[in-house]
């Protein structure tokens, strides 16, 4: 397993299988479930584009002509692309804008696994796209490690 975070470039080999981390950071506040998922898949040969930058500064401002910003959010949107796999996780505890952002972008990519734990504010909304597209949903953080790998393995 290798993990490549922003602003690392995304160099991979026509070969090998990714999976993108896409959910809730929060400005860096939520849980880190990110860590719990790459433990989870530690064994398996993956790479993993891990979006949570770990010299993240909240006070950035988010515009478009702040380059490091622009980087950041140029990164995770190649990463997407690029990734074999899309894991989202909204967690309960937050709102997840940006989460559901990246729903609505990847939810007809036929790559996208989703888990929507109860309490997350829009489940509701969450659950009705889903299901009207077809997008895998699954419950837990454990769950969502075990779709990733079946989903992965040939």
């Amino acid at each position: 397993m290798r993990v490549i975070v922003p602003p690392d470039p995304l160099l991979l080999a026509t070969e090998e299988r990714s999976i993108f981390l896409a959910g809730s950071i929060a400005m860096g506040n939520a849980e880190p479930w990110q860590e719990a998922l790459i433990e989870a898949l530690r064994c398996f040969d993956v790479v993993i584009l891990n979006p949570r930058r770990p010299a993240w500064d909240a006070s950035w401002v988010q515009s478009i002509a702040n380059p490091t910003f622009r980087e950041q959010v140029e990164w995770e949107l190649a990463a997407q692309e690029l990734a074999t796999l899309v894991v989202m996780y909204f967690a309960p505890s937050t709102q997840a804008p940006i989460t559901l952002l990246e729903l609505g972008l990847l939810a007809r990519s036929g790559k996208l696994i989703v888990c929507c734990p109860e309490g997350f504010w829009r489940k509701g909304n969450v659950d009705v796209v889903c299901a009207r597209l077809g997008v895998e949903q699954v419950d837990s953080l454990d769950a969502l490690a075990r779709a990733a790998l079946r989903r992965l393995t040939p």
